[in-house]
């Protein structure tokens, strides 16, 4: 059963009385009910391409959030094959909020890591809801590492609300594993690609996000603290995250402009919950397009090009 969000509610309707005629329909298959199936089915479809046209920096919050979206695994089983995760970061233990491994894409052999929310309770407890603690971003280190030594691309799925803030990760230098984990992605003589297919939540995101190419899904979101945190910090007042949304920038359109991303990757009509194969495939297309731009580049190359396109940021043209 589809999960609409507050806003979806005209096209509930709309899709729910589409669902009652298809039973009618299904029953006396009418002419007419046929017809009125159609129409209705036309009035759903205008109705959810007028909504999502026209998304507000928090609309498009939630819709980075839906339960639905594709996570990592999905990713990974929709163009990854022959994957092999490989677990822990060799210091402390292993960190399941970041998952990662080796496997073939489209023939070619390449690293792929990211960050894994969990589907169910019991995934979103063991997975901590996609917050990574140290061990997860060395972890990711030891992947990076592993593939630049053999000459692998590295594609990075980001998907967090941002790094685990709790004391525990703090006492284990959480902040110094996200400037490593930094460090390494930037010293990567090897194309990587880092694509935000949901929240990009701060350093948590940025650990594993600082690539040579950063692409994000259509309504996917990259900021440096959630609006509701940046409502509470700025007016103490979490109710005013709308408000928050809208001043930070945080879509991939804004970001585009602004120069912080390099790509949009369009998502279905109704984002990627609503037809999550045909989102996956769109991320193929564009990490296939990536990597075959950067396929002539030798190791210097690539270090040099990632490094000024980081120091470019925020400098005026």
């Amino acid at each position: 059963m589809r999960t609409y969000l507050d806003f979806e509610k005209p096209v509930a309707e709309l899709e729910a009385k589409l669902e009652e005629l298809k039973a009618v329909g299904s029953k006396e298959g009418s002419i007419a009910i046929g017809d009125e199936l159609r129409r209705l089915e036309d009035r759903a479809r205008k109705a959810l391409s007028e909504l999502y046209s026209g998304l507000t920096p928090w609309q498009k919050t939630q819709v980075a959030r839906h339960q639905d979206r594709p996570h990592f695994q999905d990713y990974v089983d929709g163009m990854i094959s022959d994957f092999t995760p490989l677990a822990g970061d060799r210091k402390f233990a292993e960190d399941e909020a970041i998952v990662g491994g080796f496997g073939r894409f489209r023939g070619q052999s390449v690293c792929v890591l990211g960050h894994e929310k969990g589907r169910d309770t019991e995934s979103r407890i063991r997975h901590n809801f996609g917050m990574a603690r140290p061990e997860g971003y060395r972890k990711a280190v030891r992947l990076m590492e592993l593939a630049d030594r053999f000459g692998l691309p590295v594609i990075s799925l980001v998907d967090t609300a941002g790094a685990f803030p709790g004391i525990d990760a703090e006492e284990r230098g959480q902040a110094e594993a996200i400037a490593r984990s930094t460090e390494a992605c930037l010293g990567l003589g090897v194309p990587n690609i880092a694509i935000v297919v949901g929240e990009g939540g701060s350093g948590g995101a940025v650990a594993i996000a600082t690539a040579s190419r950063v692409l994000m899904l259509e309504h996917a979101i990259y900021t440096v603290a959630s609006p509701e945190a940046s409502a509470s910090i700025l007016w103490r007042d979490s109710g005013k995250r709308q408000d928050a949304a809208t001043m930070m920038k945080i879509t991939a359109q804004d970001l585009l402009k602004f120069g912080i991303i390099d790509g949009i990757v369009p998502e279905p009509l109704g984002g990627a919950h609503r037809d999550p194969e045909k989102a996956i495939a769109s991320i193929g297309e564009a990490i296939s397009k990536a990597l075959e731009s950067m396929g002539n580049m030798s190791p210097e190359m690539l270090r040099s090009a990632r490094a000024d396109k980081f120091l470019a940021i925020g400098r005026s043209p």
